[in-house]
């Protein structure tokens, strides 16, 4: 059964109308980010189920916002935005720089989930700044519980970056101990790779050159223009005996 609308006079309350039911925006910004196919924009997005997010895609494609392109020879299904989607991206970013400098740090990025950070690395290494060989990076997380604790990016010169969960025997070539938290607040500019490292939480080893430089090779949010933005929280320190 349909919401029952605001009543209210006020393009706002339209717009809430649209864009309020849950995972709508997650799924515009998945879209806005370059994935297309169904799987991607799940794995982007991280805890929506397959039925509800065929059935969000099928209202935002009602809404005018997703256009559903399908291949038949080729047996594919893309889902693209509609100028109407494309021009919500300057109400997302002020949204998303709103969020950067009203939410508090640790509530804006407690609830990452480690699979979809990882799935989402594989836009956030600038291959452009690895050597021109293979290169492995190992990410191992330290957080209690997690399915899956150890990742690998990998690249090969000509190809992008592949997301792995197990890998051939391959040589590793940076190594990479984090917490969750504070990588995803790295990639979001709530801190910087120096803090964390200094802070306890961030450790690197391997190719001396790839772990000086991983700043250059590591992509962050474009956020260095705001004022305000609250940084990440350090540990502690421990009392004095």
């Amino acid at each position: 059964m349909p919401a029952k609308p605001y009543g209210m006079i006020c393009p706002i309350t339209h717009a809430a109308e649209v864009l309020e039911p849950r995972w709508t925006l997650p799924i515009l910004t998945e879209l806005w980010g370059g994935s297309t196919r169904f799987n991607d924009i799940r794995r982007g997005i991280g805890n929506i189920s397959p039925a509800l997010l065929s059935k969000r895609l099928k209202e935002l494609e009602a809404m005018g916002l997703v256009e559903r392109i399908e291949d038949r020879a080729a047996g594919t299904v893309d889902y693209l935005r509609t100028q109407r989607a494309i021009d919500l991206e300057p109400a997302l970013t002020a949204l998303s720089e709103w969020a950067q400098c009203n939410i508090k740090a640790r509530v804006a990025l407690c609830d990452s989930d480690v699979s979809t950070l990882m799935w989402k690395m594989r836009n956030h290494v600038i291959t452009e700044e690895l050597p021109n060989r293979q290169v492995v990076i190992q990410f191992h997380f330290t957080d209690p519980g997690l399915l899956y604790d150890t990742y690998w990016a990998l690249y090969r010169p000509g190809g992008p970056i592949e997301i792995c969960s197990t890998i051939p025997d391959f040589d590793i070539d940076v190594y990479v101990e984090t917490e969750k938290v504070s990588l995803v607040s790295v990639l979001l500019m709530r801190t910087t790779i120096s803090r964390e490292i200094e802070a306890g939480r961030l450790f690197l080893s391997g190719d001396a050159v790839l772990t000086r430089t991983m700043d250059r090779w590591l992509k962050t949010g474009d956020y260095s223009h705001l004022q305000g933005i609250e940084l990440l929280d350090t540990p502690l320190a421990p009392a004095a005996e």
